[in-house]
């Protein structure tokens, strides 16, 4: 135990001294553009460029593990939107949104990192592609469902527009099939520009944990409506629950792949449920609140799936 807390500690303590700074300090929140679009436009994108640049092209053709790890997240999204209309009393819009928290888990600025600290660079294909397929489903049935409640723009043909400006333009999944196609190639970077990325990909992970702890602090929380409980038990335990089924259902599958789906299920709802969320002027104390609690309640859930997977309780045939 004492090694998964050395292990889970500087992860979640990075967090709260981010957190900590947030409520201490008065700075505004613009303050934050800046470390935002270095990890989404050059950090991150640079992580997920080397991971899978550098792991062989055949290890990410592999039909089943994306089936089994995307049919999870649709089973959690489509769980969470039915808690928000039952239990919240939700219109369209707002269950999407409470359907995006119960499914999209911090698989940008916790998962890459997290997971190669907990089961090594083994973990770093199926971490891209987890991270790729999930992106593309939520980012097309997102704002799909979005437009269809949107009485003003009803046309499918404007929401498949948005839905292909979201995937092209998302610097991480472009930058992860930028990655595919320098493995398929076999193309060898300059010693200059591979170091270049070294040094990007090398800031991601304490940036990120440090933003996602301020940009908590500064989430208002005044009250939790009724769907946020339900959505956040979906997306820590429903969530994880329903891959590592599919995961024996789908396999067999080697070891550090199947655990990397479980652990990347069980991350706490991403921040870009929030942004979302502002982005569509709807669910925005909720997604706030669930983010903020989502994150507090992974110290408990996320570090016994690290503990499990660690003394290999979580093992897969």
């Amino acid at each position: 135990m004492v090694d998964i807390l050395n292990l889970a500690l500087p992860y979640f303590g990075l967090i709260f001294v981010g957190f900590a700074c947030g409520k201490t300090k008065s700075l505004p929140e613009s303050g934050l553009a800046w470390m935002n679009f270095f990890l989404l436009y050059v950090s991150l994108p640079a992580l997920l460029f080397a991971i899978m640049s550098k792991t062989p092209f055949a290890e990410l053709n592999n039909p089943p593990f994306l089936v089994a790890t995307t049919l999870s997240t649709v089973a959690a999204f489509t769980l969470a939107l039915v808690v928000g209309k039952v239990l919240g009393r939700l219109t369209l819009r707002e269950a999407t949104l409470a359907g995006l928290s119960g499914g999209y888990g911090n698989i940008g600025y916790m998962g890459p990192g997290l997971a190669l600290a907990v089961l090594g660079p083994k973990a770093s294909a199926p971490t891209a592609l987890i991270f790729c397929c999930d992106s593309i489903f939520l980012f097309t049935i997102v704002p799909l469902l979005i437009e269809l409640s949107d009485r003003d723009h009803p046309s499918l043909v404007h929401a498949f527009g948005v839905v292909l400006k979201q995937i092209v333009l998302n610097p991480l999944i472009m930058s992860a099939c930028f990655g595919a196609a320098v493995a398929a190639l076999h193309i060898e970077l300059p010693v200059a520009l591979d170091r270049t990325i070294t040094f990007l990909q090398n800031a991601a992970a304490p940036t990120a944990l440090f933003v996602l702890g301020v940009t908590v602090a500064l989430r208002p929380f005044n009250r939790v409506p009724w769907e946020v409980p339900g959505v956040i038990a979906v997306k820590l335990l429903i969530h994880p629950l329903a891959a590592f089924g599919l995961m024996l259902a789908f396999g067999p599958f080697a070891q550090p792949w199947a655990a990397t789906a479980v652990l990347m299920a069980s991350l706490p709802p991403a921040l870009n449920v929030f942004v979302i969320a502002r982005q569509n002027d709807a669910w925005i104390e909720s997604a706030s609140v669930a983010v903020l609690l989502g994150t507090f309640a992974s110290v408990v859930t996320l570090t016994s799936v690290m503990w499990a997977i660690q003394t290999g309780r979580l093992a897969f045939p």
